[in-house]
């Protein structure tokens, strides 16, 4: 008995056969853009393609190697070692002797070790084969200097709705005809490919499957989400993306604006980061962008992130969505944070200055006798709690004036404090 032939996937079926057929990355293909003249130029050269996943950077290597009638080589740096790349280089030979140049396509090429792509560093640089990787993480961080230096980068981006949309319209007139999708229907496929071409296909793939199992041809917004299992928003918990989306909410708290905040904070947890990460970068966000102008921003977040331990997900995101929200309205300085990045280097760089005498403590007699806290002017004894004129610094240090409160919040008041006691303390050197 024959086993069934195994239908073909979707987005293996519908895979472009020309550069004319590519959906997206306008910015490359476009006429007179980099890639559309790469093409036109007859000369292949090494690259690698960035970008998120479902773009088209395989797509883009078949047809390179299409174009220029290479011989094609395809790894995954997630299963091959040197032992495959050296295969590779052996059939790279063979087909040099054919008179066949060859394409060696790298997927996932950041997965490859330091010794992984070294080993490709000669056979490029020689020209026995010529390099296409793809990754989804920033190449500057992934890729070995020295084999960057010797490939041009192509960044892809995601898919646009209205490119998502003619790709839905592509695949009902080529493979699934039968079927009929409304408007809301659409718009819920789109929005959860979130870019990414293959994950719009597949999705395709499973309405056809579920339609034919419920024996009905036109699919509402309900049936969508009542047959499929869909996936979560695109995010690599540790990928470029990830730091990316954490850099937007703390820049949308920094700049004042809720709402942004809010949905950067949303688009992480949905993204399955941990809130427990999330709650440490909103602590840091209240000491190094906020902190003396709103100490309350401080305390409400460390009361966020207890809060969080206390109750978990979901009802702990609350408190941590709430404390973004205060984080984000509240007053802001980083006059503390400059403060204490100044100080720090000065001391890095400056040598080790003695504490002064009538600072030091004085436990023992022998300490007394060396003059250990003579002289100490005790503040609380003296007017306003404060020792006008008195010196905090060591012999010879000039006052260096690092913290500099902001005109905003409670360091306005902090500001004005400090101006007050400038002056009592000029006036008590004039005294002198």
């Amino acid at each position: 008995m024959s086993l069934p032939v195994a239908p073909i996937p979707l987005a293996e079926a519908l895979r472009p056969q020309t550069l004319d057929e590519v959906i997206g990355q306008p910015h490359l293909l476009g006429p007179g853009k980099p890639l559309r003249l790469a093409f036109q130029s007859g000369q292949p050269h090494s690259m690698i393609f960035w970008g998120p996943p479902g773009v088209g950077k395989t797509t883009l290597a078949r047809l390179t190697a299409t174009a220029f009638a290479c011989h094609f080589i395809a790894l995954s740096a997630v299963f091959a070692g040197v032992k495959e790349i050296r295969a590779a280089m052996e059939q790279a030979q063979q087909q040099r002797a054919l008179g066949q140049r060859t394409l060696l396509f790298v997927d996932e090429i950041h997965r490859f070790n330091k010794g992984q792509q070294d080993a490709l560093l000669p056979f490029v640089e020689s020209g026995l084969v010529t390099l296409i990787g793809a990754t989804t993480e920033n190449p500057s961080f992934e890729v070995n200097a020295a084999l960057l230096s010797r490939v041009q980068v192509y960044v892809l981006q995601a898919l646009t709705e209205p490119q998502l949309r003619q790709l839905l319209q592509q695949a009902q007139q080529k493979a699934l005809g039968a079927l009929a999708w409304d408007d809301a229907a659409q718009d819920a496929l789109i929005a959860h490919a979130d870019g990414d071409a293959r994950r719009l296909l597949n999705l395709l793939e499973q309405c056809a499957h579920a339609a034919q199992v419920a024996q009905v041809q036109r699919l509402d917004a309900a049936f969508i989400q009542n047959a499929l299992t869909l996936p979560q928003r695109r995010f690599d918990k540790g990928g470029d993306l990830f730091y990316e989306q954490m850099s937007a909410l703390h820049k949308s708290v920094r700049g004042s604006h809720p709402d942004a905040a809010l949905y950067w904070f949303s688009r992480l947890i949905e993204g399955g980061t941990d809130p427990r990460y999330i709650a440490r970068r909103i602590v840091r966000m209240a000491w190094e962008d906020i902190g003396l102008a709103d100490p309350r921003a401080i305390q409400l977040a460390n009361d966020a992130a207890s809060s969080y331990e206390r109750l978990g997900s979901p009802e702990g995101e609350l408190a941590l969505a709430q404390a973004v929200l205060y984080l984000a309205v509240a007053a802001k300085s980083n006059a503390g944070y400059h403060a204490y990045q100044q100080a720090k280097a000065f001391v890095q760089r400056d040598s080790s200055r003695p504490v002064p005498a009538h600072l030091r403590n004085a436990p023992t007699p022998f300490m007394k006798e060396q003059g250990y806290g003579q002289a100490y002017r005790y503040p609380h004894d003296e007017p306003h709690a404060y020792a006008a004129g008195e010196n905090y610094l060591p012999e010879g240090m000039a006052a260096p004036a690092w913290y500099q409160p902001v005109p905003r919040g409670l360091e306005s008041k902090i500001a004005d404090k400090l101006a007050q006691l400038k002056d009592w303390d000029a006036n008590a050197r004039k005294r002198r």
